[in-house]
């Protein structure tokens, strides 16, 4: 997402929302999130969620805007988001698109090819194959945020 969010940021505004935590350590702890020190017991309080919620974006380097679900988890209600999932809502404010439902279905490359198709595709030159050329990735796995929401730019 945050290369889609880099190329599309002059077309369209994006927003990332923090919802409840998909792997809490009091419900459903993932090896995985113990492997990359990413466990958290699900927030009771918004200040707790807003803690967790920096930690991801100082951990991570995340770039794109960043907002926090209340604890009635109305965007998550709203929008179905946990654990992860993707909107483009239009100008007018209706949904132009609307991904699956993470992780099996969470596609970001949906995404990008409905920007592309709006604003035009944006190239990259081939990375070298060589191991420092890797493409890093900034997805925590308990922490994931969801939706992020690109919406055309007015």
């Amino acid at each position: 997402m945050v290369q889609i969010y880099n190329d599309y940021k002059e077309h369209a505004d994006f927003l990332t929302v923090y919802v409840r935590e998909a792997h809490p350590t009091d419900e459903w702890q993932m090896k995985s999130n113990v492997k990359d020190d990413v466990c958290y017991a699900q927030p009771k309080t918004l200040e707790q969620r807003v803690v967790i919620a920096n930690d991801f974006i100082k951990r991570y380097k995340f770039p794109m805007p960043f907002g926090i679900d209340d604890m009635s988890n109305g965007a998550d209600a709203a929008y179905s988001a946990w654990p992860e999932r993707l909107y483009i809502v239009d100008e007018s404010g209706r949904i132009a698109y609307r991904g699956g439902m993470g992780p099996f279905n969470y596609k970001p490359a949906e995404a990008r090819a409905w920007l592309a198709a709006r604003y035009g595709e944006v190239k990259h030159e081939a990375l070298a194959a060589t191991p420092s050329a890797a493409p890093a990735t900034t997805a925590a796995p308990s922490s994931t945020p969801a939706p992020a929401i690109a919406t055309p730019a007015k």
